[in-house]
């Protein structure tokens, strides 16, 4: 001890020579040797006495602890005005929470191989980052540390063993439950950080970033890993490189370490989703001209001399079929028999996807010390509110002692206030779908009395844009905005009713917010595309006896589908939904920030480096909240099910998707190494709640898809068209089978349109359904065929999803969720600590009688040489 004390004495006072005249981009205290491993801001105010003693308790506090402090005068910051409190913990401080909060420390370097060459290894090379990067620290066996056997671990320099992030994990837990109450005054609403950043008492409480990210740390202590992330992983033209999770887990601890790891593990499986779809589409692109159905809607004598219905009353006219040729040629590009094999295979590609991921999250566990971190260890970081607020106290069984707790009736209160806010704003968004509906009801006839008006002088665009179309994509768009209002105040609402239920734990309290957003996420995004999807033009009657929205006191009524099917308006409202919502996830979090630091001079490059110190660099960036993750996670979950749920729809969606993650890794890693402070490090061994939800999301897609094959497409009645009702064994002739006729005569004044223009001499119009024709004995009724079809849908929903659900299972069994060569290691891992731990305590027993024996009289040393060497041969 005595040696460690002169070393480091001599170490403070040469570097307390060198700090005099050394710049203030450091991490360090004056002295230049104890590490600053948390900041506080704070200012002068008109309150400035009562937040004056709220500090000094909170400071004395902090000082009992057993924490060091040293505070920067305003006079020596930029602005004049901030002072900034640094923080450093002594090694007792980190041995004691260390010990408290079972923190796993290396006792012996790994011996176990890391894996053998793979074959054509050199073809990965230039996706590779250099190997410190990679792997910035050995890899060591470890043990929850224990403050009474130090000398197990390996123990090198004590300033150095804990490493920042679990440096700046337990001060903050120390600050969380901090009073700044005086002393013998209990005032239990008066603790934590948090409640003296919310009453303004500091202004921002952050760990420091290394150095500067452009730029390595002078300071040759000091790791510059903020500069090698920067480096190697948030420029985006390192995004063909694999990412350094374990520099990001070491830096910024496990849980945004395992959310990069579940991203890139999902970009990569999206490469192999979008090369499948974009073989699909191209498979529609090379078909495209042995499409029949669309030559004969397109044809002037086949689709140029047939008369339809009008799709709306009073204002729609007669039309004929070859004006929809365009969009009859836009939908086979997605509708084809490509279609079915895709969506089987994205059925199936979503259980390789999470049970792959399963695999990849056990061996990050081994990995990152996480394999016995359970919920248990969570229960240790209870929410300081929590503690706070429950005033009421009880015993509990298994520790015996007092602990809070929320009563049942205020629990239950609580959850029913909860609900009925999720209800509520549930309620509104179907509202607001229902209003959107009603407006494309509306809308239709204005777009098809002006498009298909042939005295207005606009036929060229109205070849181009049918009122199918111009309808389906302004309401789209009005849909989209739609959305992001509601989810902008949902946001708030969902963490205020969270708040309401007061959560025990940090972890039950992210639980129950995610179940909250992504339900409401859930009906907002995908309610618009379950319409068009299941409900539009499977509810229309024929002419003479149409439905309407509201009742046949109405005038809105049902929308028809475009005779080339409905699939086309729901791959336009999947395209404008999807692609609309990451295009302002991008700008949100790329542009804006920029913005910002431009609009508001933020110091940057320009600062020299002794002018300008580290924590007032840091403390103009953003906070990351608590969050911040949050939101990270719910714009790829949703996004995920956009690829899953409607992807029979658009095969391109995985294409779309995978260009955006590309851009999403690199501007997630830019953001949190440039424009935030550095986040409190944090634990977690999995995704969380994620993960059910996209089990049941990926359940879920199999069965949107096989209805969307079945009843949006046009796939099953061509098939059962061909095969069945086609006396030529091709699909001519199938454009004029699935449309029954209708006598114009018969149609009611109230769907007759007001300027007749359609040729006199048609006394029939056509309308997309399966009904007898007039005259027949059962006319306007269905039509065996079209019970013939419905058969074949329900068949192959049945089938498909049977087929799907089979090779899902079958495939999670056949693929286990631990790899055979991670249990080895995590087996081999546990009997070795049981070895040490063994021999540790022998050699600590052998220490403890060799020192007895010596204290004792020799007359009793010389009685009991035998006893000393059986116990010993015993141990």
């Amino acid at each position: 001890d005595s040696v460690e004390t002169n070393c480091r004495v001599t170490k403070l006072s040469f570097r307390g020579e060198t700090s005099l005249h050394s710049n203030k981009d450091t991490v360090f205290f004056r002295d230049g040797v104890r590490r600053i491993d948390f900041v506080l801001s704070y200012v002068d105010d008109k309150d400035g006495e009562k937040k004056q003693e709220r500090r000094r308790e909170f400071e004395a506090n902090l000082e009992k602890a057993g924490l060091e402090l040293e505070t920067e005068d305003k006079s020596d910051s930029k602005d004049q005005k901030t002072y900034f409190l640094k923080i450093h913990a002594p090694w007792d401080v980190l041995a004691t929470y260390a010990d408290v909060l079972k923190i796993k420390v290396p006792f012996k370097e790994s011996d176990i191989p890391h894996g053998q060459d793979v074959p054509l290894e050199w073809l990965s090379h230039p996706f590779r980052l250099p190997d410190h990067v990679m792997h910035p620290q050995p890899d060591y066996f470890t043990y929850p540390f224990d403050k009474t056997k130090t000398d197990f671990f390996l123990i090198s320099d004590k300033d150095t063993f804990f490493p920042p992030s679990t440096r700046n994990r337990i001060v903050f837990y120390i600050l969380a439950r901090c009073p700044y109450y005086k002393e013998g005054r209990k005032d239990r609403g008066k603790t934590g950080i948090k409640r003296l950043l919310s009453n303004g008492t500091y202004t921002a409480a952050f760990p420091l970033h290394d150095c500067r990210y452009w730029k390595k740390a002078r300071n040759a202590e000091c790791e510059s890993e903020r500069y090698n992330l920067y480096e190697h992983w948030a420029r985006f033209l390192c995004f063909y490189k694999e990412q350094p999770l374990n520099l990001i887990r070491k830096y910024y601890g496990e849980k945004i370490g395992i959310y990069f790891a579940w991203l890139g593990f999902y970009t990569e499986m999206l490469f192999f989703a979008a090369v499948m779809g974009l073989i699909c589409f191209t498979y529609g692109v090379l078909s495209y001209d042995d499409n029949i159905s669309s030559q004969e809607i397109c044809h002037p004598k086949i689709g140029g001399r047939i008369v339809m219905c009008p799709l709306c009353d009073k204002k729609c006219p007669f039309w004929k079929l070859n004006s929809t040729c365009l969009s009859s040629w836009q939908s086979h590009l997605f509708d084809n028999e490509g279609t079915v094999f895709f969506a089987i295979f994205m059925g199936i590609w979503v259980t390789l996807f999470l049970e792959f991921w399963k695999r990849r999250q056990a061996r990050l566990e081994y990995e990152w010390d996480l394999v016995d971190f359970e919920e248990e260890q969570q229960q240790l970081q209870i929410r300081p509110e929590f503690e706070i607020r429950c005033t009421n106290r009880r015993l509990n069984k298994i520790t015996k002692e007092m602990e809070p707790y929320l009563p049942v009736t205020s629990k239950c209160a609580r959850f029913c206030l909860s609900a009925a806010t999720v209800i509520f704003w549930i309620s509104l968004i179907v509202a607001c779908i229902i209003g959107v509906i009603a407006y494309r009801l509306a809308v239709y006839a204005a777009f098809a009395s002006i498009i298909k008006d042939p005295m207005r002088k606009i036929q060229l665009v109205g070849r181009f844009i049918t009122p199918q179309l111009a309808t389906s994509v302004t309401a789209s768009c009005i849909n989209f905005v739609i959305i992001m209002i509601l989810n902008f105040f949902y946001e708030r609402v969902a963490i205020w009713i969270t708040d309401l239920e007061i959560p025990k734990t940090h972890l039950e309290y992210e639980n129950r917010l995610t179940m909250k957003m992504f339900l409401f996420q859930f009906v907002n995004y995908y309610s618009s595309c379950f319409y068009v999807a299941f409900f539009k033009g499977k509810f229309v009657g024929y002419p003479g006896d149409y439905s309407y929205m509201f009742g046949n006191w109405s005038n809105l009524r049902n929308e028809e589908c475009d005779p080339g099917g409905c699939l086309i308006e729901l791959t336009t409202q999947l395209v404008i939904v999807m692609t609309g919502k990451q295009l302002c996830g991008n700008i949100q979090e790329a542009l804006l920030p920029l913005i910002r630091n431009w609009w508001s001079g933020r110091r940057g490059r320009h600062n020299p480096e002794n002018h300008y110190s580290r924590w007032e660099q840091d403390h103009v960036l953003q906070n990351f909240s608590q969050l911040g993750l949050f939101y990270e996670y719910l714009e790829m979950v949703v996004q995920f099910g956009f690829i899953t749920l409607f992807v029979a729809s658009f095969p391109l969606a995985p294409l779309l998707a995978l260009f955006n993650n590309i851009l999403e890794i690199r501007v997630d890693a830019w953001k949190f190494t440039t424009q935030f402070k550095r986040p409190m490090a944090s634990k977690a061994r999995n995704i969380g709640a994620w993960q059910e939800i996209l089990n049941a999301v990926a359940i879920l897609s199999v069965v949107t898809n096989a209805f969307i094959m079945a009843f949006t497409s046009d796939m099953i009645p061509r098939m059962v068209y061909l095969y069945a009702y086609s006396k030529e064994s091709s699909m001519r002739g199938y454009v004029n089978n699935s449309l029954s006729i209708y006598d114009i005569s018969q149609i009611p004044e109230r769907n007759m349109p007001e300027d007749n223009w359609f040729d006199n001499a048609t006394s029939t119009c056509r309308y997309r359904d399966y009904r007898y024709p007039p005259g027949h004995q059962r006319e306007y009724t269905h039509t065996m065929q079209f019970w013939h079809i419905l058969a074949a849908k329900m068949a192959f929903i049945i089938i498909m999803e049977h087929v799907v659900f089979v090779v899902k299972f079958f495939v999670a069994w056949m693929i286990p969720d631990v790899p055979s060569d991670v249990k080895a290691r995590i087996k081999r891992e546990r009997y070795l600590i049981q070895e040490y731990l063994h021999n540790y305590e022998v050699e600590q027993l052998k220490l403890q009688l060799s020192a007895s024996f010596i204290t004792e009289p020799q007359s009793e040393m010389t009685l009991t040489p035998d006893k000393h060497e059986v116990l010993s041969e015993c141990l």
